[in-house]
């Protein structure tokens, strides 16, 4: 790694420290903003106008909102999480409980969406303006219509009550081992389809865009076979449209989650946020909206990194 390059990932990483930083203010700020007292949420409105200040004292409440601010964010580096107002256990804890189900259900879609698309795209630009083209095509457009939630309904009604294969809902814990995965079959496939047909369309795009450059010809010229042509030369070639998608297709997987999770009760973190939300518990929300956007940066850090390594035109172009 020369200096220029070092220098580049120095300001990458600068960039999303900001990043991080502006959305933890932002996250803030919003819950700054909203109606009601946390202290009266806990206490109930019955509480006596002592008891109050003295848990306003407690909570840090009777700070001003900057130096709240500061003390938050000291402790939320530190992993310091607080407590949940209604769980009334460390909110570290309860995010492990259910990072537990969350994290394998988006690898397990990733990994749905990543397996059909790529095939699919790629078959589709090696037969464009054939059958197969406009089948796989008419597939995309399906999925692009239709709701991640929706279709998660269909998948319970004809794999879960029609031919009872899989369960409906509800997860047993990883304890119950090959049953953890079968619960987690239909949400990931729910949250993986819609998804694939974005990815498919697109790797479609970049492979019929890379398949008229001018090596691909002259591997043609020189006797290479079609299949190798498609997987050798053309894919690494378009990857970067790919690579992009997939970071942004994570943010998209990250809200769907929080739908997917409660259509099929699972215990993970979209559906802790989503009863965080309805019980007005502010500690959860604003640990788990500042989490999944640290995720969301995260990635699209690591995707911006990957692009960089693939390929080196991005390089030059980021030293110069």
């Amino acid at each position: 790694m020369n200096a220029a390059f070092g220098a580049l990932l120095l300001r990458r990483l600068a960039g999303l420290a900001f990043a991080l930083l502006a959305a933890a203010a932002a996250v803030f700020a919003l819950l700054e903003i909203l109606p009601g007292d946390p202290a009266a949420l806990i206490l109930g409105i019955t509480a006596r106008p002592d008891t109050l200040a003295a848990l306003h004292h407690a909570l840090g409440l009777d700070e001003p909102p900057p130096l709240r601010f500061l003390h938050w964010l000291g402790r939320f580096c530190r992993g310091e999480f607080g407590e949940s107002y209604t769980y009334h256990v460390p909110i570290a804890t309860l995010v492990n409980e259910r990072l537990a189900v969350s994290l394998p259900l988006a690898a397990l879609a990733i990994l749905f969406s990543t397996a059909l698309a790529l095939p699919l795209g790629a078959f589709a630009a090696a037969r464009c303006g054939g059958l197969a083209d406009r089948l796989v095509l008419a597939f995309t457009q399906l999925g692009l219509a239709v709701p991640n939630f929706w279709l998660g309904l269909l998948l319970v009604l004809f794999f879960s009550l029609w031919l009872a294969w899989l369960p409906a809902s509800g997860f047993p814990g990883w304890q119950a081992g090959v049953g953890a995965l079968r619960a987690l079959l239909l949400p990931a496939v729910a949250l993986a389809l819609p998804q694939a047909a974005i990815l498919a369309r697109i790797t479609r795009a970049s492979l019929l865009e890379v398949l008229g450059a001018e090596y691909i010809r002259t591997a043609r010229a020189k006797g290479a076979s079609e299949r190798r042509i498609l997987w050798r030369h053309a894919l690494p070639n378009a990857l970067l449209p790919i690579l992009t998608l997939l970071g942004l297709q994570f943010s998209s997987l990250l809200a769907g989650t929080i739908i997917i999770e409660n259509v099929f009760t699972l215990p993970g973190l979209g559906r802790l946020l989503f009863q965080a939300i309805a019980g007005r518990d502010l500690p959860v929300v604003q640990t788990l909206v500042v989490l999944l956007a640290m995720a969301v940066i995260g990635v699209n850090f690591g995707i911006d990194l990957l692009q960089l390594l693939v390929d080196p035109r991005l390089r030059r172009q980021g030293e110069r």
